[in-house]
């Protein structure tokens, strides 16, 4: 039986918005795979619900001008538990396109901005899992 891909998605702290979030939650969801919505909580929460829930992807939205910031706390929580390659890291959100290049330098995987079209993280997602483990691994 093939395992499917699980994402655990967050919005950090008490980020406000909602709709980016919700909509790549559903539009995985219809690709087949299985997403956890975490809601609004701490970076530790979100580390250790990834790990006890097995998960594949962790992705959180940011609308409040601290996306570096949480994107970098999100890496040192995975490197300090020594998990840090166990998943892949998206985020998403409302933040200058000149901070991309620094979100992925700081271990981001995937950076979306508005208007990225959901079939679009959907392959992604896709692609990058199955580069990292080959045949046996998830699939949706």
């Amino acid at each position: 039986m093939e395992k499917k891909i699980r994402v655990l998605l967050f919005k950090p702290g008490l980020d406000g918005h909602w709709r980016g979030i919700m909509t790549v939650s559903k539009a995985l969801s219809e690709a087949g795979m299985e997403t956890i919505f975490f809601g609004f909580k701490t970076v530790e929460g979100v580390v250790e619900a990834a790990i006890q829930e097995d998960v594949d992807v962790i992705g959180f939205s940011c609308h409040s001008g601290a996306h570096l910031e949480w994107a970098r706390e999100l890496v040192r929580e995975l490197e300090e538990k020594g998990v840090r390659d166990d998943f892949l890291l998206l985020i998403g959100g409302v933040f200058p396109e000149q901070d991309h290049e620094e979100l992925r330098r700081i271990g981001m995987d995937g950076v979306f901005g508005p208007g990225t079209n959901t079939a679009d993280i959907v392959r992604f997602i896709r692609e990058k899992l199955e580069s990292r483990v080959g045949e046996g691994g998830p699939t949706a």
